[in-house]
Order: structure tokens, then sequence, then C-alpha cells
């Protein structure tokens, strides 16, 4: 089979080779699965780069999603056993995880409502308790992870907030439904929050890029007000100074939803039957921003990686439009 695969760490676009390999082997509780459709995480360059909280052994394939089909016949999502990811034609997983594809998404949609979805599902409900009529402000609204959060907060009944970098992504983030887009390139983002909200601030705050976005997060937080800190894409890991947060009442939560598969399986699939509802009714469906062919897999992680992408790019080992 083809599978691209990593030799020795450092960006993706100079370390990711496309090679033929021998198909992964299932073990114990197992299942051999043929790839669909491979979303691109930010983890994935992550990985290559040796900077993930998993480290599988060199060589390994990148990708840590996918929609695939089972050997009998079954239309599944899967995070796949590294260090056999998911930018090859087959991977293994644990039969125990497998999830159900959503009828209503096709093969590259489906790939991509799990770990964003899921993240920003846990992240809104379980960890900030995000109620209806709260202000929830979502940076990088239009990339993979913080376009799943613009549309939960939305079917939450929240007012949602999207902070974007420049005006191509501003009109995505409009299009997803934000009822306020602020450019950082050229806005100030705490006197917009403040300046929307009455001055109260955001009651909740949904953070994938830590930074200088966190720093400017709890300058416009509202009174018990929960900041959500999903991850690191900016590469800056905020030092909170909590001296800060005891003085204006918010909490720091972190999320890290791998750890509900093994810490609460049961509510990962539970969040997985709200999401297939919601996708049938088509108040969320993940925005694609680019399919590619297996080809340009080390290319579109490199754009991930970089944060020029828009949405979710999805790598279909086929070649073809899924």
């Amino acid at each position: 089979m083809q599978a691209w695969r990593v030799h020795r760490n450092g960006e993706p676009s100079e370390v990711m080779e496309l090679e033929q390999a021998d198909r992964p082997t299932p073990g114990d509780g197992q299942v051999l699965i043929a790839v669909r459709a491979a979303n691109i995480n930010f983890p994935d360059a992550l990985l290559c780069r040796g900077q993930y909280q998993v480290r599988p052994p060199l060589p390994f394939t990148p990708g840590v999603e996918i929609c695939g089909e089972t050997e009998d016949g079954r239309r599944v999502l899967a995070t796949p056993a590294l260090p056999h990811g998911g930018f090859a034609e087959y991977v293994v997983a644990d039969e125990a995880a497998l999830l159900p594809a959503p009828e209503a998404l096709d093969d590259a949609q489906a790939a991509a409502l799990h770990i964003g979805y899921q993240t920003g599902w846990f992240g809104l409900h379980r960890r900030a308790r995000l109620q209806a009529g709260e202000t929830l402000l979502v940076h990088a609204a239009a990339g993979g992870v913080g376009s799943a959060a613009v549309q939960l907060g939305k079917a939450a009944g929240a007012t949602v907030i999207g902070v974007v970098g420049g005006p191509e992504k501003a009109a995505v983030a409009r299009e997803l439904g934000c009822d306020l887009v602020i450019d950082r390139h050229g806005e100030d983002i705490v006197a917009a929050v403040k300046e929307a909200t009455g001055g109260r601030g955001a009651d909740v705050v949904y953070d994938p890029v830590g930074g200088e976005a966190y720093a400017k997060s709890v300058k416009c937080i509202a009174f018990e007000g929960r900041v959500v800190v999903v991850g690191f894409a900016s590469g800056a890991i905020p030092t909170p100074g909590l001296n800060h947060a005891l003085v204006k009442n918010y909490s720091i939560v972190g999320l890290h939803w791998g750890l509900y598969n093994t810490k609460d399986p049961a509510a990962v699939r539970a969040c997985h039957d709200e999401l297939t509802e919601l996708a049938a009714k088509g108040v969320v469906k993940p925005l694609i921003g680019e399919r590619v062919p297996m080809a340009d897999a080390a290319r579109a992680v490199q754009r991930v990686a970089d944060g020029t992408s828009t949405g979710r790019i999805v790598v279909l080992p086929s070649g073809g439009t899924r």
C-alpha cells in the first residue's frame, strides 16, 4: 500500500515521504480499515516535528483521524493506532473505539466531524458549561477547530464572536454564523469584544491558539467567565497570571479530549450520537476547505502547520471527491 512516512523529525513538507509499505496487521481487539478520507489536524504537524504529547517510534505515518471502511463493510470513524496513522491506504484501529460514520455526511465531512467537533462539544458543554444567551469568543474561527466551535456555539443558543486573520477568513466566519467577526490584523480584539457586550466581556472563550490570543482574551473576559484552553497553534504557551484570575473571578479550564477515550468512553459515544443528530438536522456541517489527493498530503499538512488553511483539509487516498 501507499503511505506517507516520517523517518526524522522536522517540518512536514521536508520530512514526510510517500512510500510503498506493508499493510499494518491488526492486534488483539483491532480491525483493519481501508481509508476513504483522512482529515488533517494540527497534531499531525506536531507529530512530524516531534512536539506532540505522543511520540511514536520512527518511522511512522501521521494522520490522527479517518473515515474508512472495515473488512465487513461498515463505514466508520476511527483514530488510527500509531505508528500506522491515517495518511495511508490502510490503518488499524481499536474495534471498541470505532464510531459509525453519519449518513448525512460524505466521507470527507464525516472524517472532520470526529476530533474537532468532539473537542468543541466537550470544551463548550462539559468544561465551560456554555448556556443559551451567553457570549462565546472563538479564536481562529475560520479554522478546523474554531469553525466547529462556532457551529456548536450557535447550536447552543450563544452569541458567537469569531476572531480571524484576514478578510478572506472573516468572510468564511460570517458564513459559518458568527454574530460578530473581528479581524485581528486590523482590529483591537479587547475593545471590540467590550463594545459588543456593553462592557461585560465574553462569558466563554474557546482558545486553540494560545500566546497573544490568550493574553487578549483574559482582558475581555466577563465576571465568572471561563477560558477553555484547547491548544497552542501559535506555538506560544501562555503563563497565566493566577492573581489576575483571582481579581477578575474567571476560570481557566483545560481540554484534552483524548483522555475521555480512556476515562469516560461512554461520554464520547453519547457525544457522537448528539453530533450525528445535529448533522442529520443540518445544524452542523464540517467546513471542508480542500480535498486533496494522496500525493499532496505533505504540502497540505504544511499549510495547516503554517496556519494558512481555512476549514479542514482532507486527504483522499483514492484521489476522488468523497
